[in-house]
């Protein structure tokens, strides 16, 4: 007889392995059904094409873009991009996408049973309130900074509010909009099937479309059907999910009501089920941006991204030239690229020392940067270890994935056993480092009064830890004087730039010389070439058969700046696309490296298959396994022709390259499958066409990965399904299979916040086997709410022969309670508007209040060109009054409350032939009525914004003609959601 825990443990291997494909929005291999992926993708696309638009025109800008069906993350970028270049790139956007559409087939691992997170069993209070609080903690997130985790939540928060469409008769019921209670929890869900009452009758001959009970939907009864894996149980009556893996469909009422694709019971309806989901995904989408503004929303969907200034740093008393050439470095860069295009999106700083690391800036502020880093000094020291890891580890956990993160020291690291936790942070963020390792004995200048010792020289041994660690990560290991340090940090320079690509980059121990090629294209420009090592001697040709050494500082194919062991090519492309060699001859090890400017790059992914016939996929936080075959998702972005011909996991070693097979998915996505994995470490070449602006021949590219990638025979898995709140302990189940060593596999579980936590120290697998355990973490009950969490889980083999990881991120948020919006009441609207309205004025002053919520705490100006006053007039309502031109018609207030809560209060003038029109409504209840019923949902497919006037006379003046209006909308309301773009 199974004990509990290996029933345990078998039940969660059924979940993984067969629920997910019963529960969703998933039909990846049923032609003319959308997945969660494209449901998710096509709402982010259009409703970032919408703020872009308004942006543009608040900005006196024309906005254009393509028809809806051709919108890719590249077009998007482009239009939203104000003075785009060849250098606007859809990449971050794309990953932004990506990010949170595999959270949301996530849900389909770590809620597969959960009722409430599909909306099953007519759980409609329980999935309300998963997608109120998911909701609330995006905003959370987004308001400290951590975009990541933001998008991780999001989109397990739109599958959730996804699947009512699929899993529920809102759809049989003939609507064609959302339903906007489900992000309204201030709001009751009334009309809903109670418990004993029958809503579903038998299938006939294998038809559903009519099983539903007509009472049920001439009633408009809302109901969902229930889904049960092990079960054929259900109560008396009710319909039932459907589909092969449903047990409770099998018991009377017989069959389903899903339509998570064309073919399921109520399949007919699927199309119409995904298109009211994108509708209400948009709702979603727009609730957040009203709460975080436009330019922070663009931020959360990555199209302000561009590149990100992220700076670790030794501080100790031997540091002194390095502080101050940091200093220099990083005010260089935001004084040249402020108000370019090249600006830095975000800036991070940790600085470390011993015994202690941080605190963690983190700003999208320059100026704010500029006063810290001028804060930084040397001081301290002693022993010669510091803390450059742990340094380096929040680094790698706050900064955006695929940054470049830049690492100042002249010590070894104190905490070398963080080595596989930061490798493993490394592989799951694919951020590049660098280190900038200098050597405090041929310092320039030393400070004896630091009181730091001098000859505290990196070791052979030390050193090989930093290089390892660039290595994996596609970055570099410079190990330079400190008074040459000057020369070494135009590699930051370099790397601040956006849309970078890398186009060949190979780490070597020869014995002789070797050949490197790498492709060019007309796309790529400001190439740079970069080679590491102990003096090693190279020749560059060109494809034109021109050559250059690297005794030539400047010839014909570039510039070559040499410091400590750095050589840096600053590479002459003029007119010379096609193929390059270079020709390299060292006797240790050493790395090369070229990288260029491209609009064109790809972002790709290991994810996992779940087949059948509404197989999908989940992303893999882990490194793949050895001996199985593999499938990646890819993404190519940057240009609106793109063709994939060739993928292909190369081992550093340069042989033995393993091709997979591709196949299109449409728009810019693609699946990668792999039979054999390479047994060393890897990276991932793309090759691929695109149409030539200027020549009707096709553009051949070839694009690599940066960071390492390799294969185990050790997986471990775990998940994160809630939110912990301050001062409360969440546990994390974890498990680790192995198909090779038996033996004892050490435990080791790192969090990035320093919490104290609880995992065993090993487990015991036999050959072929798998165990579980846990990890407990516990909040301190001071940790602000929106504080994001990173989890890393290794297991190690024995002997450390092997070892994988998972990397797992969830939020520290308060629970929240107030869902109640902030609304207003209109004091008084005056206008004097003749025929020529810039000669005159109108203005409003109105009372906003949030009730017995949170209390207000900004209140924006969203659409108009007036100027907006507020203050507060005590018992917690704040005075707003606007003033703007008769040519501005129309304004809009954002009001947010201290949760994240946002009301739109709007007012309009229209007739500009009236002199003089004054409104001050003089029955408070009148107002205030109209602020509470127009928060319900207003059924409607119109394309023009819906105003409920005041049903109280408009005071004008005889024979003007003049109409006023004023309305407050739900945010959740705005008719323009559901626009196509």
């Amino acid at each position: 007889m199974f004990s509990s825990v290996t029933a345990h443990a078998s039940l969660l291997w059924l979940t993984l392995f067969f629920c997910p494909l019963t529960e969703t929005f998933k039909p990846l291999f049923s032609p003319g059904s959308l997945t969660h992926r494209e449901i998710t993708q096509r709402a982010i696309f259009r409703k970032t094409g919408q703020v872009c638009r308004a942006m543009a025109i608040a900005q006196g800008q024309d906005f254009t873009l393509p028809i809806d069906d051709k919108l890719t993350a590249f077009t998007l970028k482009r239009a939203c991009s104000s003075g785009w270049s060849l250098f606007s790139s859809g990449y971050a956007f794309q990953a932004a996408v990506f990010d949170t559409y595999m959270s949301n087939a996530a849900v389909d691992v770590f809620g597969v049973l959960s009722a409430r997170h599909h909306f099953d069993d007519e759980t409609f209070a329980e999935g309300r309130a998963l997608v109120a609080q998911g909701a609330a903690v995006v905003k959370f997130l987004v308001k400290v900074g951590s975009y990541s985790l933001a998008r991780e939540t999001l989109g397990a928060t739109c599958h959730t509010l996804q699947d009512f469409y699929s899993h529920s008769n809102w759809i049989e019921m003939g609507n064609t909009v959302p339903f906007s209670k489900l992000i309204r929890a201030d709001m009751p869900l009334d009309n809903l099937a109670g418990p004993d009452r029958a809503t579903c009758r038998n299938c006939t001959g294998g038809d559903c479309s009519d099983n539903i009970l007509p009472e049920i939907l001439q009633e408009k009864k809302l109901t969902s059907g229930y889904f049960n894996l092990f079960s054929s149980a259900k109560p008396p009556g009710k319909c039932s999910h459907g589909g092969s893996f449903d047990k409770s469909s099998r018991r009377d009422p017989v069959g389903g009501i899903n339509k998570d694709t064309t073919t399921e019971s109520h399949g007919h309806l699927h199309l119409r089920a995904a298109q009211v989901a994108i509708n209400a995904t948009m709702e979603l989408l727009e609730d957040i941006r009203l709460t975080t503004g436009d330019r922070d929303f663009l931020r959360l969907v990555g199209v302000s991204h561009t590149s990100v200034l992220s700076l670790v740093i030794d501080t100790t008393g031997s540091m002194f030239d390095e502080i101050a050439e940091v200093i220099r470095v990083s005010f260089s860069i935001i004084d040249l690229k402020r108000g370019t295009q090249e600006e830095p999106s975000e800036y991070i700083l940790v600085p470390f020392n011993d015994p202690d690391f941080g605190p963690l800036i983190r700003t999208t502020d320059a100026d704010i940067f500029k006063q810290h880093i001028n804060k930084l000094s040397a001081f301290g020291g002693g022993d010669s270890p510091e803390m450059s890891l742990s340094g380096l580890l929040l680094a790698l956990t706050a900064a955006p994935p695929s940054s470049d993160i830049f690492l100042f020291t002249d010590a070894p690291a104190k905490d070398a056993d963080l080595k596989s936790t930061v490798t493993a942070l490394i592989e799951s963020t694919k951020s590049k480092v660098t280190f900038m390792l200098t050597d405090p004995s041929r310092s320039a200048r030393n400070h004896q009064s630091s009181g730091s010792p001098t000859s505290n020289r990196l070791s052979e041994a030390d050193a090989q830890l930093y290089r390892d660690l660039a290595q994996a990560s596609g970055g570099q290991a410079i190990e330079v004087s400190k008074s040459s340090l000057p020369q070494a940090t135009m590699i930051i320079e370099d790397s601040s730039t956006s849309a970078l690509v890398t186009l060949l980059q190979a780490v070597r121990s020869p014995v002789r010389a070797e050949n490197f090629s790498f492709l060019l294209d007309e796309l790529v420009s400001n190439v740079t070439l970069y080679i590491t090592g102990s003096s090693p001697a190279f020749t560059l040709y060109s494809p034109t058969a021109e050559s250059q050494s690297h005794e030539v500082s400047e010839g014909p194919l570039g510039t070559i700046q040499r410091v400590g062991n750095l050589q840096r090519m600053q590479v002459n492309t003029h007119n010379r696309t096609g193929l390059w060699e270079i020709t390299i001859t060292s006797t240790a090890t050493f790395t090369v490296k070229v990288t260029g400017q491209s609009s064109i790059n790809f972002l790709i992914n290991f994810v996992e298959a779940f087949g059948g016939a509404h197989g999908d996929f989940s992303l893999k936080q882990s490194r793949p396994s050895f001996g199985k075959s593999a499938t990646l998702l890819m993404s190519v972005s940057g240009s609106d022709s793109l063709k994939v011909t060739e993928v292909a996991l190369v081992p550093v070693s340069g042989s033995g390259a393993v091709n997979g097979t591709v196949e299109a998915l449409g728009g810019e996505d693609y699946l990668v499958t792999i039979d054999d994995l390479p047994m060393e470490t890897f990276i991932i070449h793309l090759r691929g066409e695109t149409s030539g602006v200027s020549r009707s021949s096709p553009i051949l590219f070839l694009r690599q990965s940066s960071t390492q990638l390799r294969a185990s025979r050790v997986a471990v898995t775990a998940s994160v399904n809630s939110t912990l709140e301050p001062g409360a302990t969440i546990t994390v189940p974890f498990t680790v299979e192995t198909n090779t060593t038996a033996g004892n596999y050490t435990i080791r579980a790192r969090n990035d916040r320093g919490f104290n936590s609880s995992f065993p120290s090993g487990v015991t697998l036999e050959a072929g086997g798998r165990a579980e355990g846990s990890v407990t973490l516990t909040a301190p009950s001071d940790t602000p709410s929106g504080t994001d969490v990173t989890l890393t889980i290794e297991a190690e083999a024995p002997g450390a022969t092997d070892s994988n990881f998972v990397v797992i991120r969830f939020a520290v948020a308060t629970k929240v309670t107030d869902f109640t919006r902030p609304v207003c009441q209109v004091v008084d609207l005056t206008a004097n508007c003749p025929q020529d309205c810039s000669q005159a004025t109108w203005q409003l002053s109105a009372n906003l209040t949030d009730g017995n919520g949170t209390g207000i705490v900004l209140v924006t100006l969203q659409q108009g060109n007036g100027t907006l006053n507020t203050s507060s007039s005590g018992a917690g309502i704040t005075f707003a009054s606007y003033n703007a031109s008769c040519c501005s018609e129309v304004v809009e207030l954002v009001m947010v409350d201290d949760v994240g809560n946002a009301g739109v209060c709007s007012a309009s003038i229209r007739d500009l032939s009236s002199a003089t029109t004054s409104q001050t409504p003089t029955d408070n209840t009148t107002v205030t009525q109209i602020a509470t019923t127009s928060q319900t949902p207003i059924a409607t497919t119109s394309q023009t914004p819906i105003a409920t006037t005041f049903q109280t006379p408009v005071a004008t003046t005889s024979n003007a003609g003049y109409c006023l209006s004023i309305w407050l909308w739900p945010t959740v309301m705005l008719p323009l959601l559901y626009l196509k773009i």
